[in-house]
């Protein structure tokens, strides 16, 4: 076989193995890419986590002309709480909005209530528990996991304990002056370039996110104490 022949084989062979890795992906539909994508660190078929649900989303949508375009348009383009993905390509991000949009738009859970009773003998409700049922002061698994997060990643520039320190503010005061989980969520995910913040996206999943945000919560309203939380654990 002449060299000539041998790098067209050669080339014809890495071709074909090529294609044979492609065409599966390309023939993905929606839910198996965002399955393959990391769509599922923000968002669950039928609840809020990080970002809306897929369900709410197909509620909003639903009706629109030209829904599934913009929904594909949002998930290219990205936004304020949202990271873009220009890696996948204009079939794939639109076999994710047509997915997206055959959930049917079904009403989402009642998000339930938990008061809590603070120092100052005032009550405010949540829509987590901090405390595991009947064994109060003892907090849940989840606000536990977010302690164990925020005091192995986080403290380096929040502080330990959440205080705040010289690279990054008290998040305990930036809870109790407005923002929200989905705000606090999205600055955790996408970062924040500007302030020198790395977005934490394939990192952290969104289980894990509002688990610190649990945490950080309750330190911010003083239910969690400085140091290790008692917990069901101990």
């Amino acid at each position: 076989m002449t060299l000539r022949a041998c790098a067209r084989g050669c080339a014809t062979s890495s071709i074909m193995v090529a294609m044979a890795w492609i065409a599966p992906l390309a023939g993905q539909k929606g839910d198996a890419l965002i399955k393959t994508s990391d769509c599922s660190s923000c968002h669950t078929a039928d609840r809020q986590l990080v970002g809306p649900s897929y369900s709410a989303m197909a509620k909003r949508y639903a009706g629109q002309a030209g829904a599934a375009d913009k929904i594909a348009l949002k998930i290219r383009d990205g936004g304020p709480s949202m990271p873009p993905h220009p890696n996948l390509t204009d079939a794939q991000r639109s076999e994710i909005a047509t997915w997206i949009l055959s959930t049917g738009g079904t009403a989402e859970p009642l998000q339930a209530e938990f008061p809590h009773k603070l120092k100052d003998g005032s009550t405010v409700n949540l829509d987590f528990s901090v405390y595991a049922e009947g064994v109060s002061p003892k907090v849940t698994k989840e606000v536990f996991h977010g302690y164990q997060l925020f005091n192995s990643y986080c403290y380096r520039c929040h502080g330990t304990d959440a205080t705040g320190g010289q690279l990054a503010p008290d998040l305990r005061r930036s809870l109790t002056s407005g923002m929200k989980r989905q705000e606090f969520a999205a600055a955790v995910v996408t970062g924040r370039v500007d302030k020198g913040m790395p977005g934490w996206e394939g990192f952290l999943s969104g289980e894990d996110i509002v688990h610190i945000y649990q945490y950080v919560k309750g330190r911010s309203l003083d239910l969690v104490p400085a140091g290790r939380p008692p917990s069901t654990q101990d």
